[in-house]
């Protein structure tokens, strides 16, 4: 068979499924309910950017949007179901820094690539992280903390809200930057990891300030310093980790909105828009910058792939230096 007779069949072959592509980006989302897969428990802050982002949507696409809960595996176990699932524009998910940046480098075996396996819709928010020490501690600043485990030997420990998290990888930063060996010690959500903290069965966690408000407020935890480069507003009072002492410390939790490889460009723009919009509206923008100290985005697909394909090097160098594991 010659060249040219290979391509032609080659070409007269793809030529059904370009339009089955053609007819099905047509006809979404009228065919059923589109599943939003977030990849963590119910009520944590990527849980609410998809309630948040599904309820608004569902308005402008006149379909519902249903949640669907996946934890495991810092977002592992939910990223690998949507990789495999059918780049139909049915099932969106939920990405952040864990399953899109951290894990990669963290975990040897990962049931998906984050880059091979998912079309990027749209970077949707930045999320600050707080440094968080039981209040009976006896520090008030990051100096203070960072002079009492260089003497303790018996407080080198910190919580977070499971290995792979961006609260571990604060973790490890801090470590890094000061130069003391700390052990991580990983616990199944926020929930957990805040109560063992304010009870004084570990020192000190990174997470969202917003988590720690209420034990705050209750004088069981203190707020020490915000991980941004720069102050936030629902804690104008609160320094940065690079005011406190460490120049080079500046990170950024972050969510984001991705499809299955090989979803229609059309669904993926459409998509794209509709997130876009979403984040402009005051309800959506009340609830996840007002109240949970969000910075919210809304990118092209392009931007987002670019962004990812910075943080997942830089991310990978950290977990190589500290030598983080979740095997």
């Amino acid at each position: 068979m010659t060249f040219l007779r290979r391509a032609l069949l080659a070409a007269a072959c793809a030529l059904p499924t370009f339009a089955a592509m053609h007819a099905q980006a047509a006809d979404w989302p009228a065919a059923k309910p589109i599943t939003y897969v977030v990849p963590f428990t119910a009520g944590g802050s990527t849980d609410i950017v998809g309630r948040t982002l599904a309820n608004k949507m569902a308005e402008n696409l006149k379909q519902s949007i249903v949640i669907d809960n996946r934890p495991g595996q810092a977002g592992g176990v939910g990223a690998a179901y949507v990789a495999k699932a059918a780049p139909d524009g049915y099932t969106l998910f939920g990405g952040t820094i864990s399953t899109h940046a951290i894990n990669p480098s963290l975990y040897k075996k990962l049931p998906y690539d984050p880059m091979k396996d998912f079309e990027p819709v749209s970077l949707v928010a930045r999320l600050p992280n707080v440094l968080i020490v039981n209040a009976q501690l006896g520090v008030n600043s990051v100096a203070d903390l960072i002079a009492l485990l260089k003497k303790d030997e018996s407080k080198r420990t910190f919580a977070s809200s499971g290995a792979g998290t961006s609260t571990h990888l604060a973790g490890e930063l801090f470590a890094d930057q000061i130069g003391v060996k700390l052990t991580h010690v990983p616990y199944k959500g926020t929930p957990p990891a805040m109560t063992d903290v304010a009870a004084g069965l570990v020192p000190f966690m990174f997470d969202q300030v917003t988590a720690a408000m209420p034990l705050v407020q209750s004088g069981k935890l203190k707020l020490l310093a915000v991980t941004t480069s720069k102050r936030i507003a629902l804690v104008p009072n609160l320094p940065t980790m690079i005011e406190s002492g460490l120049p080079n410390f500046e990170m950024s939790s972050w969510q984001a909105v991705y499809v299955p490889k090989g979803t229609p460009r059309p669904i993926v723009n459409r998509l794209n828009a509709e997130i876009v919009s979403a984040l402009k509206q005051p309800d959506v923008q009340a609830k996840l910058h007002d109240q949970l100290a969000m910075e919210l985005v809304g990118s092209s697909p392009e931007e987002l792939r670019d962004f990812m394909a910075r943080e997942i090097p830089r991310w990978a160098e950290l977990v190589k230096k500290s030598g983080a594991t979740a095997d």
